[in-house]
């Protein structure tokens, strides 16, 4: 019998763990598409069998059964809970905490809630050199990127459960996230640059700091409720949405902005409360109150006495900071469109017209070079008057209508942009109430709608 063979023989526990784990690693590859990674299985066998290299090397080597110190106990834990962890977070499931009002009710500012990601498929990470467990600047810093470009991986997405839908609530990296001022990450570098002009934004470091860069999976996370899917023609007529000529989907916790009128009495905070209505959401001078409001918040503030009108808030003049920033388009927030949303594989006519809707698209998102030259359109160097696209496009915007951040302000979502699908609420905490009064039972576990 050969040494080899005496090595198994003795080792028939490894043995199977070995045929174990290569089995789960070789779904693992299958479902990747990537089988570069073959050579994993020699790790595994070593790691089991042959044991030749001491891959836990923040441990000794010791004979079964011997217990280790508790400082590599520690570290044991650690290592293992930050490998499955960020595997987990990578290709099944992560964690997102609600930052703003622009879904509510549907969602509330101090939800924590969980996406799927194998609900339309994991991206395989852009950028896989990465810090472990953050998104895209590391601890205690302003703006130090937690990431390394030094291997980048074209745009890839897994077999996943389904697709995109109407309706589905979607976590997705911000389209214009590609470009950051470091002392307004929370503002759109684009929107920053169209009021104050790109010289001011880009040389004023004491009022925008430094520029960033960052690519796509590491762009800013937002959430919003997908309205329209690549091949639909989207409308908004007095605020709300038509798809392909139909009116949207019923969407239960659907907000406008209202404007109150009492008799001249103030209406109490704890009625406002009852019914949902945040504290910084309430502007008013005594008598005239706005606020965003669900219908059914509208029909319970009807029963209460000292209320005289309310009249829901409808935009009437154009407004130029919506996209496509073009005066062409007299379109406001509440008449909107109408709007293609482009599909994969569908092609356009492409005029000056309509060049500024799918500019960004063809530009940014899909890698071309578009130039105008005497009101002709060169893409690549050649005249183009159509264009087929590449990617699944999607209109995305918040159910709190009159305050959302939305497809509207910067246009379309790609497909290379979505990360998963809201599932369920694990948590939810009201910051206007103390502990223990400020955490929302009812939200716990509940799922996304």
């Amino acid at each position: 019998m050969s040494a080899f063979q005496e090595k198994i023989r003795s080792n028939r526990k490894g043995f199977v763990k070995f045929i174990f784990y290569s089995i789960l690693y070789l779904l693992w590859l299958v479902w990747l598409g990537n089988f570069f990674l073959l050579p994993g299985l020699f790790i595994i066998f070593d790691l089991f069998v042959t044991q030749k290299v001491n891959w836990t090397f923040w441990k000794k080597r010791r004979p079964e059964g011997e217990k280790m110190t508790k400082v590599e106990e520690w570290v044991d834990g650690i290592i293992f809970a930050v490998i499955a962890a960020t595997f987990l977070r990578a290709f099944f499931i992560e964690a997102y905490t609600i930052p703003t009002s622009s879904m509510e009710k549907s969602m509330l500012v101090g939800d924590y809630l969980f996406v799927s990601k194998v609900s339309y498929g994991p991206k395989v990470a852009n950028t896989p050199v990465a810090f472990p467990l953050v998104h895209h600047t590391l601890p205690f810093t302003k703006s130090t990127p937690a990431f390394s470009e030094i291997v980048q991986w074209p745009y890839h997405r897994l077999k996943g459960l389904g697709e995109v839908s109407r309706n589905d609530v979607v976590v997705f990296n911000f389209p214009e996230g590609d470009t950051v001022a470091s002392n307004m990450q929370n503002q759109s570098y684009y929107q920053l640059v169209r009021a104050y002009g790109w010289k001011e934004v880009n040389s004023n470091k004491r009022i925008f700091g430094e520029i960033l860069h960052r690519p796509v999976d590491k762009c800013e996370h937002y959430i919003k409720r997908c309205i329209a899917v690549g091949g639909d023609s989207l409308e908004v007529k007095h605020g709300v949405a038509y798809i392909n000529g139909q009116m949207q989907d019923k969407v239960e916790n659907l907000q406008y902005n209202y404007q109150l009128r009492t008799n001249g009495s103030r209406i109490n905070p704890k009625i406002l409360d009852e019914i949902g209505v945040a504290p910084d959401d309430i502007s008013t001078n005594g008598v005239v109150y706005q606020m965003p409001l669900s219908g059914e918040m509208v029909q319970k503030l009807k029963k209460y006495k000292g209320i005289k009108s309310i009249d829901r808030y409808e935009a009437q003049e154009p407004n130029s900071s919506l996209f496509p920033f073009d005066g062409r388009y007299a379109w406001n927030e509440d008449n909107y469109g109408p709007i293609y949303i482009p599909k994969k594989g569908a092609s356009i006519k492409l005029s000056m017209d309509n060049l500024p809707l799918y500019r960004r698209l063809i530009e940014v998102y899909e890698g071309n070079k578009l130039e105008v030259k005497s009101n002709q359109i060169f893409i690549n160097g050649q005249i183009a008057d159509s264009y087929t696209f590449k990617m699944n496009y999607y209109w995305m915007m918040g159910d709190n209508r009159h305050n959302s951040a939305d497809s509207r302000y910067w246009g379309f979502v790609p497909e290379d942009h979505v990360v998963g699908k809201a599932v369920f609420v694990w948590f939810s905490v009201d910051k206007f109430k103390s502990f223990p009064s400020s955490i929302r039972w009812k939200r716990l576990f509940s799922f996304v709608h």
